[in-house]
């Protein structure tokens, strides 16, 4: 069974800067579409970011660019969001997600990890 295990959350004032980290258990990290998604309280999830499995194009939601960047490192199995200029709005449970689009369809998920952005 595939894991993924998040950390970097916590609680930071409007305008820091916090750093999530993903790392995905077993030997297909490099066929895996990677994403961010967040989840507000009493709001639906959203995607926040999303970085395809060979690594060249990435997405962002119209919330955040300019503020947060996602990136991977395969040979380490894990993906990154640094998120700088956070805003309250930003506070959220993040979860991240790994997907492969070909072959045998998987669509894993983290258990969460909490950001708290304050005024």
């Amino acid at each position: 069974q595939v894991q993924l295990v998040e950390s970097g959350g916590g609680l930071v004032q409007a305008g820091g800067s916090l750093r999530l980290s993903c790392a995905v258990s077993g030997r297909a990290f490099s066929t895996y579409t990677m994403g961010w998604f967040r989840q507000p309280p009493g709001r639906e999830r959203e995607i926040v970011a999303g970085i395809r499995w060979t690594g060249n194009t990435t997405y962002y939601a119209d919330s955040v660019k300019g503020r947060f960047t996602i990136s991977r490192d395969n040979a380490k199995n894990t993906v990154t969001l640094q998120m700088d200029s956070l805003k309250p709005e930003d506070t959220a449970v993040y979860f991240c997600n790994a997907k492969r689009e070909f072959g045998i369809r998987v669509n894993y998920w983290g258990q969460g990890t909490q950001v708290t952005v304050s005024s």
